[in-house]
């Protein structure tokens, strides 16, 4: 699924490199490049949701500092999501 989607935004962004070789109107290549955002943002949080609900719950469950590594990478995950 999450492939679909990536090569879904890959055209996009060679669409993307058409519209500018064209020299296509900047407004329309801005909404597109909106778009692209917004789709790799989407899968951002589908790949993060699943990271929390298997490799971090997993992590949790044995303990240690298995668990600590796992929640501080997940952590510093969400802040690199929040900064973009």
């Amino acid at each position: 699924m999450h492939l679909r989607r990536l090569k879904r935004i890959e055209g996009q962004v060679r669409g993307l490199e058409r519209m500018v070789d064209e020299e296509k109107y900047c407004i329309d290549i801005l909404t597109q490049i909106s778009a692209v955002t917004s789709a790799l943002k989407s899968v951002s949080l589908e790949l993060l949701a699943e990271h929390m609900s298997h490799c971090v719950v997993r992590a949790a469950q044995a303990g240690g500092q298995e668990a600590e590594d796992k929640i501080t990478e997940a952590n510093q995950a969400i802040a690199r999501l929040v900064k973009a």
